[in-house]
């Protein structure tokens, strides 16, 4: 039985037409693959708090904060079964203010604005390939927030309405 569980964020920013991710080396979970601008694993007292995970990160990773950006926004969280343990991904969006530097270095890798055409291309690990895919299909198109399960082949979405 899987009992350990791994939770993470993961922040894509977007301004006009790109998105800036990062080819994250070093890492112990995903190493020389493309993912969103910041992200990582929560500390004990952000169990019950992605976004103020994910901010930790974008300051840590990229020396920014919620100021920055606009329509910072969960998204996206996906399940999946790995090395036995059951990964819990949160995904966020948001865009660059007009008025920050495109210019960024992160501490975690290397730091690239893409065409979002460009995307779906890319060497990303399982989850954000598809969360991504979903998204530039999708999820841009509205404000919901979906569940994805990870079957082995794919990852099936559902619209996670609020009731």
């Amino acid at each position: 039985m899987t009992a350990k569980l791994r939770n993470m964020t993961s922040l894509y920013i977007f301004k006009g037409d790109k998105a800036l991710l990062l080819y994250r080396q070093g890492s112990r979970v995903v190493n020389d693959m493309w993912i969103g601008s910041a992200g990582g694993h929560f500390e004990p007292e952000e169990l019950n708090d992605a976004k103020a995970c994910v901010l930790r990160e974008l300051n840590e990773e990229l020396e920014l904060a919620e100021k920055d950006l606009s329509h910072l926004e969960l998204r996206y969280v996906t399940l999946r079964r790995c090395n036995g343990e059951i990964r819990q991904n949160y995904y966020f969006f948001a865009d660059l203010k007009d008025e920050v530097d495109v210019n960024f270095h992160s501490s975690e890798g290397i730091s690239r604005w893409f065409d979002l055409s460009e995307l779906n291309s890319l060497e990303m690990p399982f989850t954000s390939k598809y969360v991504v895919k979903h998204y530039l299909e999708i999820g841009c198109k509205n404000h919901d927030i979906y569940a994805g399960i990870a079957d082995g082949e794919k990852i099936v979405f559902v619209n996670m309405p609020e009731f």
